[in-house]
């Protein structure tokens, strides 16, 4: 075993000088997670601490026998660990504009389908809001996060049988690491993958809403779960 991993196994343990050592052994680590939350209104070393407090807690849930990358399994927790902190400590600052674009959208979203007499399209529901197909994309991701990777698409398809976890929501495959790999996608194969497997559409469906053709809905749609699946790869 490498000493990296030694010094990890003696923090699980409960080796209080190891947990430090393990912490600045990481530091990089951490810091990495912790710049993409900067300048929402929190003190970097406060958003530190907790990034800390996330990655001692992937020590302890870490499985050494499992196979997997330490820092793969640890960027999700030390990630979640943030943002748990502004979802619920930090909701004014940083939730308040995503709630009234959200509230907005929906309203937009509900007035169109009464005109058009189907789903809107993202280029109608952008020429209405005046929000980026970008901006609709991220709006959507953060009020809609998943409840399980069980939940079944209108094919019967689930992303947790899509992606060959075995029980995850029990490991590392939670909602945030979930959120973290779909945020890494390119915007058409995000959305595509946020309406076919949180909204339950289907490709015919999708393919209306992003003015797209079915053929290439399921072509981002492919290429989307290859790359989700390379996240979730040990």
């Amino acid at each position: 075993m490498s000493a990296g991993l030694e010094l990890l196994r003696a923090a699980q343990e409960g080796d209080r000088e190891a947990c430090e050592q393990a912490v600045i052994a990481n530091n990089g680590l951490i810091w990495s997670v912790v710049k993409r939350y900067c300048g929402r209104g929190v003190d970097p070393e406060d958003l530190y601490q907790l990034g800390c407090l996330g990655f001692l807690k992937a020590v302890q849930g870490f499985d050494f026998g499992y196979g997997t990358c330490f820092s793969t399994y640890a960027v999700p927790k030390i990630a979640g660990e943030i943002r748990r902190f502004l979802r619920d400590d930090g909701a004014v600052k940083v939730g308040r504009s995503i709630r009234e674009q959200a509230q907005m959208l929906y309203g937009v979203r509900e007035r169109l389908r009464h005109q058009l007499g189907r789903e809107p399209v993202l280029s109608e529901l952008a020429e209405a809001t005046g929000l980026t197909a970008e901006e609709i994309a991220q709006v959507d991701l953060a009020t809609d996060t998943p409840e399980s990777l069980q939940k079944e698409t209108s094919d019967g398809l689930t992303l947790e049988g899509t992606l060959g976890t075995e029980a995850p929501e029990d490991s590392m495959v939670e909602r945030i690491a979930l959120r973290e790999a779909i945020d890494q996608l390119p915007e058409k194969e995000r959305m595509t993958i946020l309406l076919r497997y949180f909204k339950g559409l289907t490709q015919e469906q999708t393919a209306r809403i992003l003015g797209v053709s079915q053929v290439q809905i399921s072509r981002l749609e492919r290429r989307g779960l290859k790359r989700l699946r390379e996240s979730f790869e040990v």
